[in-house]
């Protein structure tokens, strides 16, 4: 459904003052994080599910933002989409309308779903057109009443964190040997050497390119498959279907890079069946118990909530991925990418400790 149909379902839902009141502190997104001007602005939702509807209330409040700026903007809500679903035809439509150089919002509880005849991977047609976008997904699992646990992790100040991120983003990018440590146990060596670090500090401005917001981390991928020890995951775990906030935490021995053992109660067999499930339909069943990915959280703001899009960011935390990492420099090609994260990290770049 589109601009009009769409601001109908959410005052009809009781959702419109929702987003009403969560546009004011999107207002100040648009300069920072896309360096808006005279563009186009798509916004892509989805409806959510009962009583989890916080995708359509981030789109309408963004919808609502751009209005107030008086920027050409444009709101589809689409049905909520999983894996191997396709996007609604006029979500299609509309990306295909959108001349090169403009800009795209996505909120989805879930997934964005196949773009059909505009390609695979969403990132490189973005590329492709020279388009900016940000993203929130997997929001399905959040009550709707939780939209204000993202809205503040998105109302930062944006120069300082970015500031921040450049400078922990060039150290680790320096670093060779990672060794981490936490007080639940985690004992964790990650080796990166040569490999490029990343920012993912809300800074969307240049064409082609785009990423999360709420923003806070910095990441990378490993040099092959030096990474062994012990990860305890405390915090939250994401599997293929949803994210999980812990509550026993998951031990996981890693050896040669690859995932050996998962240790734990109820959360470990979830992320158990996650990659049993994962390796059963995959072209690349070897890499879904991979390592693929160390980040970083660095947003003040944001706190542990059961939506990873938020956990990862979280100031105190870092995580790792488990499988695909092709789309950020890495070399892993898997049908999976799942965060888990772990809280109070010591991270020691070549024997030094990274103060943050």
């Amino acid at each position: 459904m589109e601009t009009l149909e769409a601001v109908k379902w959410l005052k009809e839902r009781n959702l419109y003052d929702l987003s009403s009141k969560a546009a004011l502190s999107l207002r100040k997104v648009f300069t920072p994080c896309l360096a808006v001007k005279d563009e186009k602005v798509l916004i892509v939702g989805d409806m959510g599910y009962e009583n989890r509807n916080v995708a359509a209330v981030l789109s309408g409040a963004y919808y609502l933002a751009a209005e107030h700026l008086k920027l050409d903007a444009k709101l589809i809500l689409q049905d909520a989409k999983s894996r191997g679903d396709i996007s609604d035809e006029d979500v299609v439509k509309s990306l295909s309308e959108l001349k090169s150089g403009n800009i795209i919002i996505l909120n989805m509880s879930d997934k964005l779903g196949n773009i059909q005849e505009l390609g695979k991977s969403f990132r490189r047609w973005v590329a492709k057109k020279n388009h900016r976008f940000v993203s929130a997904m997997s929001l399905g699992d959040l009550a709707t009443s939780n939209i204000e646990l993202i809205m503040q992790a998105i109302d930062v100040n944006y120069k300082p964190l970015q500031v921040h991120h450049e400078e922990i983003r060039q150290r680790l990018e320096r670093a060779k040997e990672i060794h981490i440590t936490t007080p639940a146990g985690t004992d964790f060596y990650y080796d990166k050497t040569g490999i490029k670090a990343i920012a993912a500090d809300g800074n969307y401005t240049m064409p082609g390119r785009g990423g999360n917001l709420p923003a806070g981390e910095v990441y990378s991928p490993p040099n092959g498959k030096k990474i062994g020890g012990k990860v305890v995951i405390d915090g939250s775990s994401r599997t293929h279907e949803h994210t999980i906030l812990i509550k026993k935490p998951i031990e996981l021995t890693i050896e040669n890079g690859n995932i050996t053992e998962i240790k734990g109660n109820e959360e470990a067999k979830q992320l158990e069946n996650a990659l049993k499930w994962a390796a059963s339909v995959a072209k690349n069943p070897g890499n879904v118990r991979r390592i693929c990915e160390l980040g970083i959280g660095l947003n003040p703001r944001a706190q542990i909530i059961g939506a990873m899009i938020v956990d990862d960011k979280t100031l105190g935390t870092a995580h790792i991925g488990i499988g695909s990492n092709y789309w950020f420099g890495g070399s892993i090609y898997a049908i999976i990418h799942l965060d888990q994260v772990f809280k109070n990290p010591s991270i020691y770049l070549d024997g030094e400790l990274l103060k943050i």
